[in-house]
């Protein structure tokens, strides 16, 4: 059994009064001193799942909250989280790296992610578990220019991250980002937000988060070339690109080139002793 772990109790004590606050959120751009971040009624669905008979496993892949996790007072539920419902990987969704971009997104920055990893690895050590955080990524969303995207291929670089499969900002209804979308403008300030739009741009930026496929390789270097970054084309660790395209693999050539087949050493001839 799969799930996906949501926030099932209310905000606060305000919010069964007077309902949700108009003008602030609950964990952004901190969470709110009236925010009761609790586990309990969650964590005591998952423990009745556990004993019902021929539930093996019940499994959380994604959903997870991690801000909302790291302000829960208790550790009870992340505890049990990591020993009895990961399947190996967590999905989470930080979606960026550039605080100038989570801003925009409605995010904590960049820190409390690498918080809340540094936990799931501590608790993880203490379980005697060996399991991995899996980051959901997205390129082009309001506020994301082009050194925000190489910056993050730079943390894609440094954790040695190479993404399956990359999202790319796709407007939907009803969203603050699709407003900032149509209108260039942060509708809670008013102020001017940078917005991707030219389907050339959004290519390159996708193209980062994947920079080490060979498929990708001139958008790339185009889009370090735009942002001023071309101190990452060469051969240094730190560069995300050679300074020369890869080679392009023939049509039905091997993946690997063939292993050469040795013939074994002929046996010396044995020279008659001398008299």
């Amino acid at each position: 059994m799969t799930s996906a772990a949501r926030q099932r109790t209310s905000a606060c004590k305000k919010q069964l009064q007077r309902g949700a606050c108009p003008t602030r959120q609950c964990l952004f751009p901190a969470p709110c001193k009236n925010l009761i971040a609790d586990h309990t009624d969650y964590l005591s669905l998952l423990r009745k799942l556990r004993k019902l008979p021929g539930v093996k496993k019940v499994f959380i892949r994604s959903g997870i909250r991690f801000d909302y996790l790291l302000a829960d007072p208790s550790d009870t539920f992340f505890k049990e989280l990591v020993r009895y419902h990961i399947s190996g990987q967590l999905k989470v969704a930080p979606e960026h790296v550039s605080d100038q971009v989570l801003r925009v997104m409605g995010k904590p920055p960049h820190a409390v992610y690498q918080q809340f990893v540094e936990k799931y690895k501590k608790i993880n050590e203490q379980e005697g578990m060996k399991q991995y955080v899996v980051p959901y990524l997205m390129s082009s969303h309001p506020g994301c220019t082009m050194q925000e995207a190489v910056k993050l291929a730079e943390y894609l670089r440094d954790t040695n991250h190479e993404p399956e499969q990359v999202q790319d900002f796709y407007p939907t209804p009803s969203t603050l980002s699709t407003v900032m979308y149509y209108t260039g403008l942060d509708p809670r300030t008013m102020e001017p937000v940078y917005v991707p739009k030219n389907p050339h741009e959004k290519a390159m930026q996708r193209a980062l988060m994947q920079y080490r496929r060979p498929q990708n390789y001139f958008l790339v270097r185009e889009a370090l070339q735009k942002a001023g970054r071309t101190d990452l084309i060469g051969f240094t660790p730190k560069c995300l690109i050679r300074p020369y395209p890869p080679k392009e693999k023939k049509a039905g050539a091997p993946d690997q080139p063939p292993e050469r087949k040795s013939t074994p050493a002929k046996p010396a001839k044995k020279r008659p002793p001398r008299r």
